[in-house]
């Protein structure tokens, strides 16, 4: 039995990104974890809009079964403004308490830069040796519409490396999606449940299986 972390900046990266994995996971009897960095606030967002975020994270808690769910509740896209330690402090705090031996999160390689300053604090957070004893593994995740848009260069484009095969739980992947009404585009933009099935059907071709996700490894000790 393994310790996973899912680490999420917003209540729907898990899902896009690592959501048929964490299924996986669940489905081979590990412990599946989830850190949240962001909330929804005022006035930026309505009371309603607040109240269904809410909603979202308890049902998603719920239909991947997570072991524990520890909710940063620091403010949606002003993650870069923030002290980083506020980011830090905890990420830091969720792994001492977990001990995760595999780690999914998002990564630098990415528009919103949400998901890079999350990737960030993660890093600095794992760096000293008593925090990274035990830790096994560390993948960054795909975000459809936010990863494929960035700017390609070496240095920062998604190359993955990794890919799990998510076959069996394609279907339940996209109904834990589908929960994510205020995130979901009509087709054929890139958050529809039509457009996220085909970008698994590509990286499933990669590895000759019908549905895969794919990842970038960032650290690995064995």
């Amino acid at each position: 039995m393994k310790r996973v972390l899912a680490i999420s900046t917003h209540p729907d990266d898990e899902t896009l990104g690592a959501g048929g994995t964490l299924l996986k996971h669940r489905s081979l009897g590990d412990e599946v974890h989830w850190f949240l960095s962001t909330e929804a606030f005022a006035p930026a967002y309505s009371a309603e809009q607040i109240e269904r975020q809410k909603a979202y994270v308890d049902r998603i808690a719920e239909m991947y079964g997570v072991t524990s769910l520890h909710w940063a509740h620091l403010p949606t896209t002003r993650l870069a403004d923030l002290p980083m330690e506020e980011i830090i402090a905890p990420l830091r705090k969720a792994i001492d308490e977990i001990k995760p031996q595999w780690i999914y999160t998002t990564g630098s390689h990415d528009v919103h830069t949400d998901h890079g300053v999350t990737f960030a604090a993660l890093m600095t957070a794992v760096k000293s040796f008593n925090r990274t004893a035990g830790l096994e593994r560390i993948v960054t995740y795909e975000v459809i519409s936010s990863t494929d848009v960035y700017p390609a260069s070496r240095a920062s484009h998604f190359v993955p490396n990794v890919y799990s095969n998510v076959t069996e739980f394609i279907d339940d992947k996209l109904d834990i999606m589908s929960v994510l009404t205020d995130e979901l585009h009509p087709a054929p933009l890139p958050r529809s449940l039509e457009s996220i099935r085909a970008l698994a059907r590509y990286r499933g071709s990669t590895i000759g299986v019908p549905y895969a996700e794919a990842f970038m490894l960032q650290f690995e000790a064995y």
